[in-house]
């Protein structure tokens, strides 16, 4: 798909690729955490049934859970467990005070 028009400069040409599937999923992890809700906004995205897609969100689901525990092996083979978190820090647009 793929659209032409004229320009001063010559012809211009823009692709548009519908997103895959992955990315559709992606794209709704981000908006909301209920995994019904992200299904319907992959399946719209991307055109598909719900019922197509619903089944890959609950895999990609389980795969997020199984991936918040980072493994990492020392020097000796020992294993540690690492839990990494989002912190967020908020800043005001306020803080910058001039002198009185």
């Amino acid at each position: 798909m793929s659209e032409d028009w004229n320009t001063k400069y010559g012809t211009r040409r823009v692709r548009r690729d519908p997103p895959t599937l992955d990315e559709a999923i992606f794209a709704a992890i981000g908006i909301t955490d209920d995994q019904e809700a992200q299904a319907e906004i992959a399946a719209s995205l991307m055109g598909l049934p719900l019922e197509t897609v619903l089944p890959e969100v609950k895999k990609v689901a389980r795969t997020a859970a199984r991936s918040a525990t980072r493994v990492i092996a020392g020097e000796q083979g020992a294993q540690r467990s690492i839990v990494v978190e989002r912190r967020v820090v908020r800043k005001f647009g306020n803080d910058k005070r001039t002198g009185t």
